[in-house]
């Protein structure tokens, strides 16, 4: 065995360099010295023996009693980086592209390799970080290559620069490594900078970089690899310069996924829009399955198309990122890899352009594509729609939206196929919209009730309770003002179709913000909470903006800020705010801790948590805000009766507030506004398991309103 040499010095003069690349590494390993370097690859993307000849190298290095940290970019995929750069956790993304590299079935070679880095780790001779490129929402590698080695007399060797460990980059590419010596004038100081550069780079404190610790789940593997797998000796050439087998596979296509249990009545949905001809709107009770009837609609579609030699365009529709976000999951269920096509175009117009010309060309069966309404309605998208000749499925999530001004005249001529979903496809005062959505996409092709639903056993069962409240003293000095303002402009008018934006429109909300933001509302709210307070998967829906107050005197709070203190400071329970100002990489780590069951008891949400957001873990909902909106109560009901696991039933508490008896104001203009709380109230306790006992409740409100016939 040639003689170790006692110090970098003795090291760079030394006549030990042979042409052998395993043999030029382990000429760094030199005893006592401490090695700092990077790699680009994940431990699972070497050749096959390339990984067993770096482990070897260290291991000849630990055995001279040096020790390495090492960071390397993980091997990640295409889903991955989308997963990512939706906003999921990072962690678990690389956990599972990791492990994914450590699962594969790998030769002897490699398993030798992996088994003696395992040892390493546990003899804690080699530490291993992972580091990838995270800049303005997008994910990339990190393929930095450099290298520092110190000794116990403090001498300081670093190199920057090192071919790829791949066929082209060893046997095509003219690549060079720098090395400079600490002790040399002008080599010294770039040493010294990139020591200090590798430093914040494994302190996770350089820009732009991320910087995670090898997974413990990964970690331990591999060590248990290290004490199972035999020592053997391990090759003497690396097989890199053998050109890899190409590995060829056909065009995704659309598949059920295995273990999909499809229900009668989504069978008979998709069924019945058939017998339309690929056209109808779809009208299903919140939580019943609307997405997955959508896509096994769109398989057999799909399956039409192909064995006619036609492919598909699949564009989907929702009103939200996070809802885009949802589909793609759905659509990635189903077997094919969509195109999110939101914020800057120059993230999906190449792609999506592409796919397109593959399909075109018959390299390609599906193009899936899942756009926001926004991007949808956008001048670039709205280009390529208009050029496709292909066969279009349009499927509209919550399709009511597409019915404004803004979107209906947008809606794709050419689409020979159109699917509509939506619990309640029926627009707000809208009959136009209304209109405008059943001439493009069809009338209704099925429709599956609420009440329908809980009998089957689609939705769960649930108890509804409703809390009068009565006006304090302020409160209802201010709601007598502004029902008088709204009396004297009223005359002549229904109060049922009020433009919003009109002066009388403006009161009316101003009024109903005073029932929303009722001081008792907090008091009751902390009674409920307390004899819930052991409970989870709680959520709390609180009224927009601010209390009311007179027009000299400032804003009053927001109700969100009141019971988040409430909720956390007073109550000491665990909860977070989830409104629309939450990123997008937050709310998916906030549903996650929410569905856990061990995190987080609350959720206190303000605009958010109605539309497609999807909770089934939910049971107890506390709804303080006062909306007439049928759409919204219908949405947030809905987010509470999808069953899961052992979730027997849910519980909706409703706060209504309400004016004291006696008040002098208009009598028909305040009965007009709370027929609509009590229609409210209504549809909640009919299909509750406690109608009878909601009745007895509200029996004293409609009677002095003149309301018993609701």
């Amino acid at each position: 065995m040639t003689p170790t040499p006692r110090s970098l010095r003795s090291l760079l003069f030394a006549d030990r360099y042979r042409s052998d690349k395993e043999d030029v590494v382990a000429n760094f390993y030199v005893p006592a010295f401490s090695v700092a370097t990077t790699y680009s690859r994940a431990v699972g993307y070497f050749t096959s023996t390339s990984l067993a000849l770096f482990a070897r190298g260290i291991a000849e290095f630990a055995e001279r009693g040096g020790t390495m940290r090492l960071v390397a970019s993980p091997q990640l995929n295409e889903d991955d980086i989308v997963d990512m750069e939706r906003g999921y956790d990072v962690r678990e993304i690389v956990e599972r592209a990791t492990l994914r590299e450590l699962d594969r079935d790998s030769p002897d070679a490699v398993l030798d390799g992996l088994g003696l880095l395992g040892r390493l780790i546990a003899e804690a001779r080699l530490d291993v970080k992972l580091a990838f490129v995270e800049q303005e929402g997008r994910v990339g590698i990190y393929h930095e290559k450099i290298g520092i080695f110190r000794d116990g007399s403090g001498d300081l060797i670093a190199f920057t620069g090192s071919s790829n460990e791949t066929y082209g980059g060893l046997m095509a590419n003219f690549e060079s490594v720098e090395v400079y010596r600490g002790w040399v004038p002008g080599d010294g100081k770039r040493a010294l900078r990139m020591e200090t550069d590798f430093q914040a780079l494994w302190a996770d404190q350089t820009p732009h970089l991320t910087v995670e610790r090898f997974p413990d789940v990964a970690r331990e593997r591999l060590i248990n690899l290290g004490n199972n797998r035999p020592q053997r000796p391990l090759p003497g050439r690396d097989d890199a310069l053998t050109p890899p087998k190409t590995v060829t596979t056909g065009p995704a296509r659309l598949a059920l996924p295995e273990g999909l249990k499809v229900r009668d009545y989504q069978r008979q949905a998709v069924e019945a829009w058939f017998r339309q001809q690929g056209r109808g709107i779809i009208k299903m009770a919140t939580g019943t399955g609307k997405t997955k009837t959508a896509m096994i609609a769109t398989t057999k579609l799909a399956e039409v198309l192909h064995q006619r030699e036609q492919p598909l365009v699949l564009l989907i529709l929702a009103p939200l990122t996070h809802l885009v976000d949802q589909w793609i999951t759905e659509v990635e269920g189903f077997g094919v890899r969509p195109v999110a096509v939101y914020e800057s175009s120059q993230k999906w117009l190449a792609t999506v352009e592409e796919q397109l010309a593959a399909a075109r060309m018959g390299q390609r069966s599906v193009v899936a594509l899942v756009a926001t309404n926004a991007s949808f309605a956008g001048e670039k998208f709205q280009s390529v729609l208009s050029r496709i000749s292909l066969p279009i499925l349009v499927i509209a999530d919550e399709a009511h939206n597409l019915g404004s001004s803004t979107y209906r005249s947008l809606l794709p001529s050419n689409a020979t196929y159109r699917l509509a979903l939506s619990a309640t496809p029926e627009r707000w005062f809208d009959d136009d919209g209304t209109d405008a959505l059943v001439n493009y996409f069809g009338p209704i092709a099925f429709e599956l009730g609420i009440g329908k639903a809980i009998e089957m056993g689609a939705l769960c069962r649930y108890v509804y309770v409703p809390r009068l409240i009565e006006l304090n003293h302020t409160e209802t000095t201010l709601y007598a003002d502004l029902s008088a303002r709204i009396a004297r402009l009223a005359v002549g008018n229904s109060l049922d179709d009020i433009d919003p934006n009109s002066p009388l429109g403006f009161l009316l909300r101003q009024r109903a913000g005073v029932l929303g933001h009722a001081a008792g509302k907090l008091s009751i709210l902390t009674a409920d909470l307390k004899a819930r307070r052991d409970e989870w998967f709680q959520l709390i829906y609180c009224a927009e903006g601010r209390r009311p107050s007179e027009p000299a005197d400032p804003p009053g709070p927001k109700q969100i800020d009141e019971v988040m203190n409430l909720v956390g400071n007073e109550l000491h329970l665990s909860a977070h705010s989830y409104v629309s100002e939450t990123p997008r990489a937050e709310r998916s780590v906030l549903l996650r801790r929410f569905a856990s069951g061990d995190s987080l008891r609350a959720l206190v949400a303000m605009r958010c948590l109605d539309e497609g957001v999807d909770i089934p873990d939910a049971r107890v909902g506390y709804l303080l805000a006062s909306s007439s909106n049928p759409r919204q109560f219908i949405q947030r009901r809905g987010r509470l009766l999808r069953p899961a696991e052992g979730k027997e039933r849910a519980e909706i508490i409703d706060y209504l507030a309400v004016p004291p008896s006696g008040l002098p104001t208009n009598f028909n203009v305040e009965r007009a506004l709370l027929v609509r709380e009590l229609e409210r109230a209504n549809e909640f306790g009919r299909l509750s398991e406690n109608y009878a006992t909601t009745l007895q409740v509200l029996r004293p409100l409609k009677e002095r309103y003149q309301l018993m016939n609701m």
